[in-house]
């Protein structure tokens, strides 16, 4: 397969999404595991076999010696873009997006990573001290056993909204079944890693509202979530998500 006459729509780091015709192809560069790329394949095909409008998977192929993921390509705006276009519509996106989570929470997929597994990993890998990694650890178990499908990286730049209107999901390489309460967390710290207090602030209170959870509920999570973003994460995040990762109380 050849992308000569493909097209960059985004960059992202160690990986580049082209479109051509009517497919979006994601490369990633070669020091990506394939086990990681062949998983995120796994995710999306089974997100697929729920209700959610995502992109279907085409073809896993080799491109220039490089794994790479093809799909349809989706046809329209980011929410992300309508927001920052459109600011005297905020309210209405941020209901659509809080809605649109909600419905992502009402999905099941049985095969899809355990969240509980995947935090517990992630914060042994963690820089965090043995102390605060136990008592994430603790907290962490302490959690209800749900088995909702998580995203993992809800965000308004991964939905696509079509002309007429359709939502579409994009990036399911996080995903995982576990409690919705986790994965709303994520996207409260995404919104304050980027610095858009407001919005982040604005989606607590109203997925809280709609889903009828206690604000409390979902700040529990958030060292929790905040320590497993910290493996991985960019540079510049990694201070302020350990700052939020240390839950530790000294006597």
């Amino acid at each position: 397969m050849s992308l000569e006459n493909a097209v960059v729509i985004a960059e992202r780091e160690k990986k580049t999404i082209y479109r051509d015709g009517d497919t979006a192809v994601k490369v990633f560069d070669n020091d990506f595991l394939k086990s990681d790329i062949l998983n995120e394949a796994l995710n999306q095909a089974r997100i697929e076999e729920t209700n959610l409008n995502i992109p279907s998977i085409r073809a896993i192929n080799m491109i220039d010696g490089k794994w790479a993921i093809i799909s349809d390509f989706i046809e329209g705006d980011t929410l992300d873009k309508l927001m920052k276009d459109n600011p005297d519509k905020i309210d209405e996106y941020m209901e659509r997006f809080v809605e649109l989570h909600l419905i992502v929470h009402e999905q099941k997929s049985p095969l899809l990573n355990n969240l509980k597994v995947k935090m517990r990993r992630k914060i042994s890998e963690t820089e965090l001290s043995a102390t605060i990694r136990y008592e994430l650890d603790t907290r962490l178990e302490s959690t209800p056993k749900h088995k909702k499908v998580c995203h993992g990286d809800f965000n308004p730049s991964n939905i696509i909204i079509t002309a007429d209107g359709t939502p579409y999901i994009l990036d399911w390489s996080h995903a995982s079944q576990g409690n919705a309460a986790a994965d709303a967390a994520i996207t409260y710290l995404l919104f304050k890693l980027k610095g858009e207090d407001e919005l982040a602030d604005k989606y607590l209170k109203l997925y809280c509202l709609k889903s009828d959870t206690a604000i409390q509920y979902v700040q529990k999570w958030l060292p929790i979530v905040a320590a497993a973003q910290s493996v991985n994460c960019k540079p510049e995040e990694k201070e302020m998500l350990l700052s939020w990762a240390d839950v530790v109380e000294y006597d």
